[in-house]
């Protein structure tokens, strides 16, 4: 049931999403020292703390998307809000060497009311098209 509201992890996570991995690369950093905290902490499968505040996580974002001539994600479930924390579940779409590629990935943030300061990612290997 959609209530008309939106929490502080809502709006943040559409940045996140929107902002951050789909938008402009060209105002990448500035954008993740608004989404995020100088102290925020990224975990992603078997790397643990492996990105630690806004530069760190711009690079990381500017280096996967630079892999793809093209990457759209799509929110497909959330976000989930409760107390500090967010879920979310996404689709990406991209053209990998020439080739149609797509994965799925899960998102749980952290956040302080104002920007998200820990994050824990599990996503898929980009798939390759069959045939």
């Amino acid at each position: 049931m959609d209530t008309g509201t939106s929490s502080a992890g809502d709006r943040l996570y559409a940045r996140w999403l929107d902002e951050l991995w789909s938008g402009d690369l060209d105002e990448l950093e500035a954008v993740a020292a608004r989404v995020v905290a100088p102290g925020f902490v990224g975990h992603w499968p078997h790397r643990p703390g492996y990105v630690h505040g806004p530069a760190e996580l711009a690079a990381v974002i500017r280096e996967s998307r630079s892999m793809f001539a093209r990457l759209t994600f799509e929110l497909t479930v959330g976000p989930l809000a409760q107390g500090d924390l967010v879920a979310a579940r996404w689709r990406a779409d991209g053209e990998y060497e020439g080739r149609p590629s797509q994965f799925h990935g899960h998102d749980i943030l952290r956040h302080d009311g104002t920007r998200f300061v820990e994050y824990w990612s599990v996503s898929e290997q980009p798939a390759e098209p069959a045939g």
